[in-house]
């Protein structure tokens, strides 16, 4: 099947944003905030051909964006030229997830832990004593076409300090642990994807 035939989940951006009373840029922490904005999303979500969704601003794609941490020390992957997209080769991306599909779980919690589990399971080999998710908020970016379309449910994964993490399409991605220090310097800061420097504004 081709990718953009795929059926995702959406939900309304009105009802995302009660008609733009709830909308913000960036990452959103307020608690009370959050949590109407995935009230909507989980009582007004359905599904959507993929293909269609990425070319409607009037929905938003829920997209789980796991951060790993370890530490101070937050996973780092590289987008290789062996990767499909060209326009993220050479960028960095602090987030493993993607679009969610609908599972036969009654409620949305579970249906996102399912699809965050499925993308790390895809990506990732985790070998962790310790583990820890914690939701810590919402990412919106609507100065550009990809974002105005997606909302990041931002996850954060803390490790233990002997955990290892290795990426799983060695020809596609390649990663590494960096500091938040390391993270903000010049060079590497202007090569993260846009919701990976919201992350790190948001940690740092």
């Amino acid at each position: 099947m081709n990718k953009m035939d795929e059926q995702i989940l959406v939900a309304s951006r009105n009802e995302v944003f009660n008609n733009e009373q709830l909308v913000f840029q960036g990452v959103e922490m307020n608690q009370e905030k959050v949590n109407k904005i995935m009230h909507s999303i989980s009582t007004s979500y359905k599904t959507m051909r993929r293909g269609d969704a990425e070319n409607n601003p009037d929905y938003k794609q829920p997209i789980p964006y796991c951060v790993i941490r370890k530490g101070n020390s937050l996973y780092v992957y590289e987008r290789l030229k062996g990767g499909g997209e060209c326009r993220l080769h050479n960028k960095l991306s602090l987030g493993v997830g993607g679009h969610m599909n609908e599972t036969a779980h009654p409620t949305f919690e579970q249906t996102l832990q399912d699809n965050l589990l499925r993308e790390l399971e895809e990506e990732l080999d985790i070998q962790a004593e310790d583990q820890e998710f914690s939701t810590i908020g919402l990412i919106n970016d609507d100065e550009n076409d990809v974002g105005k379309v997606h909302i990041g449910l931002l996850v954060v994964l803390d490790v233990d300090d002997e955990a290892t993490v290795e990426v799983r399409e060695t020809e596609q991605l390649k990663g590494n642990w960096k500091s938040l220090n390391e993270l903000m310097q010049p060079d590497t800061y202007e090569r993260l994807e846009p919701w990976s420097k919201f992350v790190v504004d948001t940690l740092k």
